[in-house]
Parts: C-alpha cells; sequence; structure tokens
C-alpha cells in the first residue's frame, strides 16, 4: 500500500514538474508589462495568514508617488522599452450666498436680497518618462538594468468673483477661509481677486538596477533601485489682490520668491520619478 501511494506521488510530481516547465514563465519578444506596488498584497496575505481580523482587502496603487502609469514593452526576450505616463487636468468651484450690500431690510413674506461669490480652482499634473532596460538571466530569477529620462511639470490657479462691489469702507466677508494671506480671500481691507500657484518644471535622468522573481507564469515580484540627476524649478506665486485705503481702491499685484534645485541622489531623493524602491508586482502579457 505504502509503494502505491509512493508511486502515485511520484507520478503527479512528475506530471506537475512536466506542466510547469511547459509554461513560459519569464517575458518573451511583443510582451507588454505593467507593474503596481506590491505591499498592499503582501501585506494582505500576511495579515491574513497570521489571522488578523481587521484585514483589508490590498488595493492597487501605483508605483511612485507621482503616480505614472508605469509599463514595459518588449522588444527582445532581454530587452525592453519603459515608459511611465500621468496627464491630469482637473477644476472645481464653490458658491457662497452672501447679502447684498446696501439692500434694504427684508420684509415678511419678502426674502432678503441675496448675491453670490464664486471660487473656482484649476490643477494640472504631467509626468512622462521613457527608457530602456536589459535583462539577464535565463530562468524564473531575472536580473535587469537600463536608464530612463523624465520630466513633470505641475501647476494650479485660483480665482474668485464677488456679487458685491468693493467699496472704501473694505472688503465683505465670504465664507470660503478662516483669516489669513494664504487661504481667505478676504485680508484687512483687501480681497484676493486670483493666485496662480507657479508652474513647478522637472528634469531627470537616471540609471537604474533591480530583480524579480516570477512567482507565477508572466507574474513577478521584485523591486529596483535607482540613482541619477534631477533639476527642479518651481515660479513664483502670483495674486491679485483689490484694496483700499480708506479714500480708494486699488488693484495690487503680489509676486512671491522663485526656487529651483539640484541634486545628484538616489530615487529617494529625485523628485522627478517620484520616490522608488518599493516591492512591485509586474504583470506581462
Amino acid at each position: 500500500m505504502k509503494k502505491s501511494v509512493l508511486t502515485v506521488a511520484l507520478i503527479i510530481g512528475a506530471a506537475t514538474t512536466t506542466m510547469a516547465q511547459d509554461k513560459q514563465y519569464t517575458p518573451e519578444a511583443d510582451d507588454w508589462a505593467i507593474g503596481i506596488d506590491a505591499t498592499p498584497f503582501l501585506s494582505y496575505f500576511g495579515n491574513f495568514i497570521g489571522g488578523n481580523d481587521g484585514n483589508v482587502a490590498p488595493s492597487w496603487n501605483f508605483l511612485t508617488n507621482n503616480q505614472t502609469i508605469t509599463g514595459k514593452y518588449f522588444v527582445e526576450d532581454d530587452m525592453a522599452y519603459r515608459g511611465a505616463l500621468r496627464i491630469g487636468f482637473g477644476s472645481q468651484s464653490a458658491n457662497s450666498m452672501i447679502g447684498q450690500d446696501g439692500a434694504a431690510a427684508p420684509t415678511y413674506p419678502n426674502l432678503p436680497a441675496m448675491v453670490e461669490d464664486t471660487w473656482k480652482q484649476g490643477n494640472t499634473n504631467i509626468g512622462l518618462a521613457g527608457g530602456l532596460e536589459w535583462r539577464k538571466g535565463s530562468g524564473r530569477l531575472q536580473g535587469f538594468y537600463g536608464g530612463e529620462l523624465g520630466i513633470m511639470f505641475a501647476s494650479q490657479s485660483t480665482t474668485y468673483t464677488y456679487g458685491n462691489p468693493m467699496t472704501t469702507t473694505g472688503a465683505t466677508s465670504t465664507d470660503f477661509g478662516t483669516g489669513n494671506l494664504n487661504g481667505d480671500p478676504v485680508y484687512g481691507n483687501g480681497r484676493l481677486l486670483s493666485r496662480s500657484g507657479g508652474g513647478t518644471f522637472g528634469l531627470g535622468i537616471r540609471g537604474f538596477i533591480g530583480a524579480e522573481y516570477f512567482v507565477l507564469p508572466k507574474l513577478s515580484i521584485g523591486g529596483e533601485f535607482g540613482w541619477g540627476i534631477a533639476f527642479m524649478s518651481t515660479g513664483a506665486t502670483t495674486e491679485t489682490w483689490e484694496s483700499t485705503d480708506g479714500s480708494q481702491i486699488a488693484t495690487i499685484d503680489h509676486e512671491g520668491t522663485k526656487s529651483s534645485s539640484f541634486g545628484i541622489d538616489t530615487d529617494s531623493n529625485n523628485t522627478v520619478f517620484g520616490t522608488a524602491g518599493s516591492i512591485r508586482m509586474t504583470f506581462h502579457f
């Protein structure tokens, strides 16, 4: 009986090995790939095995803080084009109804006279990267290395429109802030008309090296480190205010400071590509 069980086990083991050998684990020419952060999945399965009652289902996260979609295209079994992309534009607005200046007090059943203040904000976020990757190793454990170039741009602008005109007695209060120059559009005897955050532009080039293990056909767990050069430049914040000195009304433009940085360092300090070094999961298809 024991011999029969052992024979069956050997046959099943041999068949499983043969089937595994028939499958292609590693990437091939014309394969595409997309990478995500593996940490939520590893945490989930670790908590699952440990019996954590508060375990939360894993989420599909971007690889970098810059939230770029990261992918590859294999032109050869051991060589791929790499790319990352984020193109984001957004806007939001809010309206606040306030009493009309100089309006007569309401009498029942008439409603009070109201005007509308409006706040609008626009955002732009762009990230692009491209490079080449070469691979070493023919088994399920493979190393890779290469280089890539990246650029990024981000900006934000805000505008305010007011239902009540500015008067020499001061600015009308609104419901958009709590009273500070960088938040509330009303400050002292002035009110903010527009604010441009000054665009941030970044340019970087890096070399990288990493390794990954294919746990399933065309599914790998791995990571990489990089080192490179990055340049960042942020334009001055500009603001336009409407203000009064008690006798006349004027429009005032205010400009903040500019900043720039240059560095040669590892990925954790290279903001063009975003913080890297995380464990990643890559799907090939």
